[in-house]
């Protein structure tokens, strides 16, 4: 039934993305230079939204653009109703709606839906990751060396050591490659269909990893926090791999040589 409804939402989300797509809407700007926010991310949150209370009323729901709407219910839905917003705004086809459920603070379900491409990620914990019904497995690089990253930059640059610019110098410097596609969602579920090894983030909201880091768990990666630790949401640190290059990586991350 979560499933179901969790899909009608994605999809709901998804027609509002696709009807402005390359269209004219209006752009406003939030905290930080160019983090956007557009007439399409509220359309799509109003028809996401619209399901999921529609069938789940009691539900808790925490939104990128609404905020928290608070329930007292064990299920929480987390929503970014356009992951990706500078792409879209830009024409770029790399951007997506992503929903995550939790249930009594475990992830248990996520998808991610980008509708330009044609690619909808699905995973229910413990039942695997799937890409357009198909199962999904992360890839098998051994070596920090050999492997093909991605990352992200925050809108408001973080000066602290090993920050997001030292950590990409010192990978490109080695010749490894690292790229930077502007979406945290696709970003993870690129990881957990073996397209890159691992990805990498300093600053990171709830919406953008919420569904992503299960779907990269279910098929068969590691995802963590920067010291190690079991990966929440709700901090802003995010090292997700295909489990082999994990610790390599996370060393890196800390300021180890490569």
């Amino acid at each position: 039934m979560f499933k179901q409804t969790l899909l009608k939402a994605a999809e709901a989300g998804a027609a509002e993305l696709s009807r402005f797509f390359n269209g004219s809407f209006e752009i406003s700007n939030k905290e930080g230079i160019n983090n956007l926010v557009t007439e399409a991310d509220h359309a799509a949150e109003k028809a996401i939204m619209a399901v999921i209370q529609g069938e789940y009323p009691t539900h808790f729901i925490l939104s990128e653009e609404s905020g928290e709407i608070v329930q007292d219910s064990t299920y929480k839905w987390i929503i970014d109703p356009i992951d990706g917003t500078v792409n879209f705004a830009n024409g770029i086809p790399i951007c997506c709606v992503s929903i995550g459920l939790e249930q009594e603070g475990k992830m248990i379900m996520g998808a991610v839906y980008n509708p330009i491409m044609n690619e909808l990620f699905f995973a229910q914990k413990g039942f695997g990751a799937t890409l357009n019904d198909k199962r999904i497995h992360v890839s098998e690089k051994s070596a920090v060396i050999n492997s093909c990253l991605v990352t992200g930059f925050p809108y408001t640059y973080l000066d602290e050591p090993n920050g997001p610019i030292q950590v990409f110098e010192k990978l490109i410097r080695k010749g490894v490659p690292v790229r930077r596609l502007g979406s945290a969602a696709i970003d993870l579920c690129w990881v957990a269909a073996g397209r890159f090894d691992g990805f990498y983030e300093h600053k990171l909201q709830a919406w953008d990893s919420a569904a992503g880091f299960l779907m990269v768990e279910e098929a068969g990666g590691k995802v963590t926090d920067f010291t190690g630790n079991n990966y929440s949401p709700y901090q802003p640190h995010l090292l997700a791999t295909n489990g082999k290059i994990h610790d390599e990586l996370l060393a890196i991350i800390n300021g180890a040589a490569l």
